[in-house]
């Protein structure tokens, strides 16, 4: 997956408070990133609004949330004692409340990111299990919270038709994963569960592309025939399959809110040949990408 990061300027978050409903959540900024191992954090490319130096920390002035995919590294906040995190913890930073973190330089760390106010956010982030003073929440591989991350990134990415009211609606069903996420703490997951909620993260980080599921049944310890019918199991669908209609569902996004050419597409989706992928595409549709792109309201 490719890095991104997006941060609105003050200009340009008034110009989209003018243009319409935004549903009580305003998104200011979000991301996807890999630090590498042994590189001073965070980059320079953070904007002053967003930067820190570990000895000072932070206040912002939103609310943020801060997923670590893969790596560990340390956290500390107000009026609590530095903690190792590592794949899978949520950080929950609330406007005014200091903190700081950082990835471990041995392994570096990946994460997303999604910076947000507005009066239904606010609403939101005073529940119960939304509290400044327990701001790490262990969602593990959680497939749907990363799926929902993933289309906020293209949709802010490709700022498409109603881009905004659409990243609003993500953020919200991303609050309410994290709290039926933290209303489950503590209950253990199956073994199999979590290897396919392990691999569902990496289906729908690479999605582009055209994994290697022999080898990824070997990252896991596990062998091909057992991945292939657990996965089936849990999913109701082979891996290949999962991973088709992954591409088709980005791909009509791509379709309905950007205007890249139909060969673009393709060839951002990973597949061999613009060709290819209207005969797949109208076989999973029903039409060809153009029918479909026309019939867009």
């Amino acid at each position: 997956m490719e890095v991104f990061r997006k941060y609105f300027s003050e200009s340009q978050l008034k110009d989209l408070e003018e243009s319409g409903p935004n549903w009580g959540v305003n998104v200011h900024t979000v991301g996807h990133h890999v630090h590498p191992p042994q590189r001073a954090y965070p980059d320079p490319e953070h904007p002053s609004t967003h930067v820190f130096q570990w000895e000072k920390g932070r206040r912002l002035q939103e609310f943020q949330m801060v997923y670590i995919a893969g790596g560990r590294g340390i956290y500390e906040g107000d009026g609590l004692e530095p903690v190792a995190i590592g794949a899978g913890t949520l950080m929950m930073h609330f406007p005014e409340v200091w903190h700081r973190y950082k990835p471990s330089p041995e392994t570096g760390w990946e994460e997303f990111w999604v910076g947000f106010d507005g009066h239904f956010a606010e609403y939101l982030m005073g529940q119960d299990c939304f509290d400044p003073q327990k701001p790490l929440i262990s969602i593990g591989f959680n497939a749907e919270f990363l799926n929902i991350f993933l289309r906020l990134i293209d949709t802010v990415k490709y700022e498409g038709v109603a881009f905004r009211q659409i990243s609003s609606c993500l953020v919200i069903q991303m609050l309410g994963l994290v709290y039926a996420s933290a209303l489950m703490h503590g209950k253990t997951k199956l073994r199999q569960e979590q290897i396919i909620q392990a691999v569902r993260f990496k289906i729908h980080e690479n999605w582009e592309r055209n994994l290697d599921f022999e080898a990824i049944a070997a990252e896991q310890n596990v062998s091909y025939e057992w991945f292939r019918k657990t996965f089936k199991d849990v999913l109701g669908t082979s891996p290949g399959q999962y991973l088709l209609q992954l591409k088709i569902e980005k791909t009509g996004q791509m379709l309905r809110e950007t205007s890249l050419t139909i060969a673009e597409i393709a060839d951002k989706a990973g597949f061999e040949s613009e060709f290819y992928f209207s005969r797949i595409f109208k076989k999973k549709m029903g039409k060809t990408p153009s029918a479909f792109r026309k019939n867009v309201p």
